[in-house]
């Protein structure tokens, strides 16, 4: 017995160290790292909507008739949101779009152009801001907002919607349409078809505002079912910029077809003025109120209104490549001296091996999505997001982008 206790303690005594040396590793080893999530991991943007936020028309940097090389920044790949391809067809979420602001700041894309606040199908899938979910693959941009936001630290989710729900693409259309098939000594203007007008009733302007209410109330459901308490991130409401200016400001004569088939932008003057008196105030209103309407309580928002003013389609203050002296994108002072707008195409000016797009038309191009981008990230203010109105605050580019302020 005096024999095999002493090996006995000494067997204890082991296991003891042993299991002693586990505790102490046990307490010095790190924990397991946890998933990226509401409040864990580096900070996301993610904007959802339509194409003002997409990133439609951010493959060009200008505009000209002469040599479709002369504007192309970001080549036949700009739409190419998934390597070699869309995710979503038409849905045109450029490389130049506002949601990558950079700074340490991941983006995340989920707008697509050519939605509405409602999912729609057709000839191509367009996402609204709901949580549509066909079970083949198909889903509203809520339900697509609300699945990355389980596992990414979304701290601010942009938006941008309404337009569609007011009919912007056949407005343009009619407008361009009555330019085009009316003279000079008998006008016949979009601003008093009762096509466009009906967009503009006080029943349907409270329609649609209803609908936009609804759409960021589904915005805000997604992220509480992600995780997210209403304190922990910011929704940033931004509205429509104004495209092209009043009558008085566009540099092509109301006579001939030179306003469309050089500028591509047929419109009247008096129809131009009533786009950006009447049409674009009434939509931005709507907008911005549906938020209060909706009863958010963590928005800001992001004045557009004015954003491109001096820069905008057919303005007097610049001109097609071919009408500066310039020759490309790159040129010294390219971004001051050309539109931040696209032209107004038609078929005739956009297919048959053309690059264009027709829904390209009238959209922020290359300069005007950087320049929103400038004014998302200072919206953004380092993570403690602020509201402002957006403007050109100066020539040339800084680190790449237009010289924009947030005041």
């Amino acid at each position: 017995m005096s024999t095999f206790r002493p090996a006995r303690s000494g067997f204890l005594l082991g296991l003891a160290l042993t299991l002693g040396a586990g505790f102490l590793v046990a307490l010095t080893a790190p924990a397991p790292a946890q998933a990226d999530g509401p409040g864990v991991g580096s900070p996301w943007v993610v904007t959802v909507g339509d194409s003002y936020i997409s990133g439609e028309a951010g493959r060009w940097a200008g505009s000209s008739n002469t040599s479709s090389a002369y504007a192309d920044a970001l080549g036949a790949s700009a739409y190419y949101d998934n390597g070699s391809s869309e995710t979503i067809e038409r849905c045109h979420r450029s490389k130049s779009a506002e949601a990558y602001i950079g700074g340490g700041v991941s983006g995340m894309n989920l707008a697509c152009s050519g939605s509405q606040t409602n999912t729609t199908t057709g000839s191509y899938f367009k996402p609204g801001l709901d949580f549509y979910d066909d079970g083949a693959g198909h889903l509203g941009q809520a339900k697509l907002l609300q699945n990355f936001a389980g596992t990414h630290n979304v701290k601010m989710v942009a938006v941008s919607i309404g337009g569609n729900d007011f009919n912007f693409g056949s407005i343009v259309q009619t407008c361009v349409s009555d330019f085009l098939t009316s003279p000079t000594w008998a006008k016949d203007y979009c601003k008093d078809d009762s096509s466009v007008t009906s967009n503009f009733t006080a029943g349907n302007v409270a329609a649609v505002r209803a609908r936009i209410a609804a759409a960021y109330t589904n915005i805000r459901t997604a992220m509480r079912n992600a995780g997210y308490s209403d304190t922990s991130w910011t929704l940033l409401v931004q509205n429509y910029a104004s495209p092209l200016p009043r009558g008085a400001g566009i540099r092509y004569g109301e006579s001939g077809f030179s306003r469309q088939d050089t500028g591509g932008c047929g419109f009247w003057n008096s129809d131009a003025d009533w786009a950006n008196d009447v049409a674009l105030p009434t939509i931005n209103t709507a907008v911005t109120g549906a938020a209060t309407d909706a009863g958010l309580t963590n928005v800001k928002t992001l004045n557009l209104a004015s954003a491109f003013n001096g820069r905008r389609l057919c303005e007097n203050t610049v001109g097609l490549y071919e009408e500066k002296g310039l020759t490309s994108w790159t040129q010294a002072g390219a971004v001051d001296k050309t539109e931040w707008v696209n032209q107004i195409r038609t078929v005739s000016t956009c297919c048959s091996g053309s690059p264009y797009y027709v829904q390209e038309s009238l959209h922020p191009n290359y300069w005007a999505q950087l320049a929103t981008r400038s004014c998302v990230r200072q919206a953004y203010n380092a993570g403690a997001p602020r509201s402002g109105t957006c403007t050109i605050s100066g020539t040339g580019l800084l680190n790449g982008e237009p010289r924009m302020a947030l005041n």
